[in-house]
């Protein structure tokens, strides 16, 4: 089996996030892989990493980084692979890092997901992949009526809690 989404970290420090990515995507049944690389401590090891991100079948990135967040631009800047940047909380909240990955310039674009929002970035990484892969469209298809029945299942349990003024 080889991977076809990679999954990259600023460090392992952030892997209680980026699991989260690691989870779906194994729940979903896409073969990938996870390292962590720094753009500002091992950049030519990331630059090697992105050069060589397609030939190597991978088809979606999914890069975090906290703080400065150079990560997630930095691998775009060295492939045509799609890379999804997910900002790790840190410093101010994460702000720091959203800003970071979302203001990329003209030419080197990365899809940025919210703050620690490492399962959306999977699912994104998915949605993608199942362009062209009919059986993990059904996959991800299921997993999100699953959701709808959460709301639905959510909406019958509070129907049943009693208070004297509501009134559904």
């Amino acid at each position: 089996m080889k991977p076809i989404v990679s999954i990259i970290m600023g460090s392992t420090s952030d892997l209680p996030v980026m699991e989260k990515a690691a989870k779906f995507l194994d729940e979903m049944e896409v073969p990938f892989e996870i390292n962590a690389l720094s753009a500002h401590r091992t950049p030519a090891e990331v630059e090697q990493f992105a050069s060589q991100a397609k030939e190597r079948g991978i088809k979606v990135i999914i890069a975090g980084a906290g703080m400065a967040a150079a990560l997630p631009g930095v691998i775009a800047a060295g492939t045509t692979v799609p890379v999804i940047g997910v900002p790790i909380k840190g410093m101010l909240d994460g702000l720091d890092a959203m800003l970071s990955i979302i203001q990329m310039p003209p030419g080197i674009p990365v899809a940025t997901v919210g703050v620690n929002a490492a399962q959306n970035a999977a699912i994104l990484a998915t949605e993608i992949l199942a362009l062209a892969d009919e059986d993990l469209a059904l996959r991800i298809s299921r997993h999100k009526a699953g959701l709808k029945e959460k709301i639905v299942k959510a909406n019958r349990e509070l129907a049943e809690v009693k208070y004297r003024f509501k009134v559904n």
